[in-house]
């Protein structure tokens, strides 16, 4: 067999569906099988799905075992020469997977690769390339020097910000939200280390994949990755958990000289997890008061479908509630402007005429950073977003 795909589960049934409707398409005419390790979902995801999807191989678990468990779990009872681990909150261009593949089948040397990510306003995610985080690396991420000096490369190196978005090159880190794998690299190295319960575990797999002779490829091929409030820098969980995985992965690879940066390390990690939590606590006051910013709560979309399926939108739209106005799909529009102010607007695409290829390059090539990207499933009658789902 060519191609495992791995994807670990915890309660995000609908987003699941939709990664595994990409997956269909990405891998059509491959050689591959794909597996979901549901961490004990308390949505129905095993239920619902399994019916849908019978070609997928469901595992359940009866408690969360977290992303490195759940991971290798389901490594160890898949057969593929290569192993990609995906996010469930991911759509995968329909070329990206097939192409990846070609590109490791010719580049003997890579254990890991990863891709061109884009957040769902259209813009490049920078997770997509980084650096090993080492004692001075993370340091002067912990102090904002990374953002302040992203295309230097030592203070910089954390996101690698002086590599080209447009060319293959090679890196040091490969996310988790997509990271192909040379099965051959992986048995030799070891799976992911279960002390990381979520966080981290990929850059231990990345920087064990480069001491072992092997190397790390960025490729500048597209998936969406949202991004929930779980992985949001205000979220004091977030901080914690991140951050404290950097310091795992310090204390384990980097001994002697470098540990009396641990110290002050983890001083930074429990300042900046003591501010979330005082901006998450101040913003819980502020809605308890009714102080609520219309532009955190209110939405706006604009329906880019087939002519025959903006009755159905409307529909949905006038049950819903949606501030909502509806175009050809031929005819890519921003829309009333007038109507955006004060609003989170989201860019509707109809599945059934626009390929995820091609709304990625709308986003990318049009709309990046002033609105979000939203697709519209006709024959469920639902609309996935980066913050919620919306059915008849």
């Amino acid at each position: 067999m060519q191609l495992s795909v791995i994807i670990v589960s915890y309660n995000v049934k609908d987003y699941l569906w939709q990664c595994l409707t990409s997956v269909e398409k990405a891998i059509k005419g491959l050689d591959a099988e794909v597996i979901v390790f549901d961490n004990h979902s308390h949505d129905a995801t095993v239920e619902s799905l399994q019916r849908l999807f019978p070609d997928v191989k469901f595992i359940s678990s009866n408690h969360n075992l977290g992303f490195a468990r759940g991971n290798n779990r389901a490594i160890r009872q898949s057969d593929g020469k290569y192993v990609l681990l995906l996010n469930p909150d991911t759509i995968v261009a329909e070329d990206t997977i097939s192409r990846t593949l070609q590109f490791m089948d010719t580049h003997p040397k890579v254990g890991g690769c990863g891709v061109r990510m884009m957040n769902p306003c259209g813009t490049d995610a920078k997770e997509s390339r980084r650096g090993i985080p080492t004692p001075m690396t993370a340091f002067y991420k912990f102090t904002g020097l990374c953002s302040r000096f992203p295309d230097n490369h030592r203070m910089g190196r954390y996101y690698m910000g002086w590599l080209p978005w447009d060319e293959p090159s090679e890196i040091e880190t490969v996310s988790g939200a997509f990271f192909l794998l040379r099965r051959e690299a992986l048995e030799a190295v070891g799976l992911l280390d279960e002390d990381f319960f979520m966080y981290g575990e990929d850059i231990d797999l990345s920087y064990r994949l480069l001491k072992g002779g092997w190397e790390n490829w960025y490729l500048p091929l597209r998936i969406l990755h949202y991004k929930g409030e779980s992985t949001q820098k205000s979220s004091f969980r977030y901080v914690h958990v991140f951050y404290e995985a950097m310091l795992i992965f310090c204390g384990k690879h980097y001994k002697g000289l470098y540990r009396w940066l641990l110290p002050l390390l983890r001083f930074s990690v429990n300042g900046m997890a003591w501010i979330a939590l005082c901006s998450v606590a101040f913003k819980k006051a502020r809605k308890s008061m009714g102080l609520v910013d219309r532009k955190v709560t209110d939405a706006y979309y604009i329906f880019h479908v087939r002519p025959d399926h903006i009755k159905l939108c409307q529909a949905l739209a006038s049950e819903k509630g949606l501030w909502a106005e509806y175009h050809d799909a031929n005819a890519l529009a921003f829309g009333n402007k007038v109507m955006w102010q004060g609003k989170q607007v989201f860019m509707v695409f109809d599945a059934t005429v626009f390929s995820y290829a091609e709304m990625f390059s709308a986003m990318h090539d049009h709309f990046a950073g002033k609105v979000s990207m939203a697709v519209y499933y006709p024959m469920e009658d639902m609309i996935i977003t980066e913050q919620e789902i919306i059915k008849a």
